[in-house]
């Protein structure tokens, strides 16, 4: 007998897939406070990096562990302070890097697809969420100047596909995992 657990690959696709959905909601419904919170929210991040880099400097006792740490936190707060002071500048940086990002992910869902073993619709879900992904990050790639609001309403309308995709994937796991010998190990 399988022990489901919230860990369980079919439950973390599942939670993961709903968060996605909610995310891309909010994105699409209100793209200016989404880029927004963005913003805010690196900044915030960077600014506990910084915080945590200092602590971890003064761990050390060598001198150059010591130096690193306090100039990734030098980096990590100059990084919140130009996010907050120029939120126009943070925007477009992270719209670059969202495009590198979804690059990335689609890639390699594209190559999942071709991997022995995989039904037709799991091919199809990691074929159809790999195109939206490069095609997505091709479209940040070519006009990052796009506004900060149609790339919220773009990165919504991709965690919305993204995570209704991983919902059905979840269903399609946990449908193989009642079909499969539970002495049999599951192929993920």
């Amino acid at each position: 007998m399988w022990k489901v657990t919230m860990f369980s690959s079919p439950n973390v696709l599942l939670w993961r897939g709903l968060l996605a959905v909610i995310l891309g909601v909010v994105s699409v419904a209100w793209p200016g406070i989404t880029v927004g919170a963005f913003v805010i929210l690196f900044a915030v991040y960077a600014f506990m990096t910084a915080a945590t880099d200092s602590a971890r400097a003064f761990a050390s006792d060598r001198v150059g562990p010591v130096v690193g740490w306090l100039l990734l936190a030098l980096l990590s707060l100059a990084a919140g302070v130009v996010a907050l002071a120029w939120p126009g500048i943070t925007a477009l940086a992270l719209t670059i890097w969202i495009a590198a990002w979804a690059l990335t992910t689609g890639a390699m869902e594209i190559a999942l697809a071709f991997q022995r073993g995989e039904s037709a619709g799991e091919r199809t879900l990691f074929l159809l969420t790999g195109a939206v992904a490069v095609l997505f990050a091709f479209s940040l790639f070519v006009r990052p100047d796009i506004g900060a609001a149609s790339l919220a309403t773009v990165f919504g309308l991709f965690s919305l596909v993204y995570g209704v995709s991983a919902v059905f994937a979840s269903f399609e796991e946990r449908r193989h995992r009642t079909n499969t010998n539970p002495r049999e190990p599951v192929r993920v």
